[in-house]
């Protein structure tokens, strides 16, 4: 039997695509200080991975259907409690990576334009399966394609609507290199919410996210979305990388300058040794009031706690947006922070 990879080695997918697992090589660290990872997490970041009868209905499907979820894929804390629940956030376009951040466990590599032809018809009828109300779709980064996959996305968002027309449908999108034509593609095919995650401060932004990432890139990305009548827009930042009170609240007034409508505040949690430590366990009365702080800076909704992550509880946006009017396109977004 073939030995499976290991964190950070290279290995070869049953597409035939070099991958590096968890997207990390251990050479390629960049510490974001001098700082040693607390040894020990503190009692509130610890969960209890359920496995009952509704996760193995959830994972079930999702195997049938060959589809890669970001809740296996990124060591997501909540897959117990989501799946648990009947929830699951689809990852569309394979499980590699052309991109390769340093908070994230997600494989790493170069697809060369590969697609599941399928993958639309697929998720669609999980979504059915499942029974959702709401669904999460987001991806990898394929930078090997010149839309950014976006095509592919509004192939699958449209597969969704038509089989489940009740169904509301989140796009944690990529930021497609800052192409607004793509972000266009996504928004016109019906996505109810268009998402992409800030995931930290302006300046941590070169050491935890790949190079080709820009803080300015995803906030313009979020402003095209409103600007081109996306119905509600949303975005994440991680906690504990070292960032700064005040620099988390510029965060939060950059992304409601650009029209942002839902903001998620987690702990970041470090998936392999590979990846950047945590500098610091903030505290769930940290995240209480950095949601209160959130709310006053202008957001229509926040979620935050250790364990929270950019799909947590998306279901509870549906209530408010199945009563909401067809949005139209408009041209008052902010261009900058």
């Amino acid at each position: 039997m073939e030995r499976s990879p290991k964190s950070g080695e290279k290995y070869r997918t049953v597409h035939g695509i070099v991958a590096v697992r968890d997207g990390v090589r251990r050479n390629r660290l960049l510490p974001l200080e001098d700082v040693t990872e607390p040894q020990r997490k503190p009692p509130w970041i610890r969960v209890r991975i359920g496995h009952d009868a509704r996760f193995q209905h959830v994972k079930r499907t999702v195997d049938q259907n060959r589809l890669a979820t970001v809740c296996e894929e990124s060591h997501c804390p909540n897959i117990g409690e989501c799946w648990s629940h009947g929830t699951a956030t689809i990852m569309l376009m394979g499980a590699v990576c052309t991109r390769a951040c340093r908070f994230c466990a997600v494989d790493t590599g170069n697809p060369r334009g590969w697609l599941d032809p399928e993958e639309p018809a697929g998720a669609a009828e999980s979504v059915r399966l499942m029974g959702l109300r709401y669904v999460v779709l987001t991806s990898v980064d394929r930078d090997d394609l010149e839309d950014g996959g976006a095509k592919h996305y509004a192939e699958c968002i449209g597969a969704i609507k038509q089989k489940n027309p009740t169904t509301v449908v989140e796009a944690l999108c990529p930021d497609f290199q800052g192409k607004e034509s793509s972000v266009l593609t996504v928004v016109t095919s019906g996505v109810d919410v268009f998402a992409q995650n800030l995931e930290t401060v302006r300046r941590l932004t070169h050491t935890v996210r790949d190079p080709r990432a820009g803080y300015q890139q995803s906030l313009d990305v979020l402003g095209a979305a409103k600007r081109f009548g996306v119905r509600r827009t949303k975005s994440s930042l991680m906690l504990g990388l070292g960032e700064t009170e005040s620099e988390v609240q510029q965060s939060m007034e950059h992304l409601v300058a650009h029209g942002v409508d839902y903001l998620t505040l987690g702990q970041y949690l470090r998936p392999t040794e590979n990846h950047l430590p945590v500098v610091r366990w903030i505290h769930p009365d940290e995240f209480d009031r950095y949601r209160e702080l959130a709310l006053e800076t202008g957001f229509r909704d926040v979620a935050s706690g250790p364990l929270v992550r950019s799909s947590y509880r998306a279901d509870r946006l549906a209530a408010e947006l199945t009563q909401l009017p067809e949005p139209t396109q408009t041209d008052g977004v902010h261009s900058g922070p």
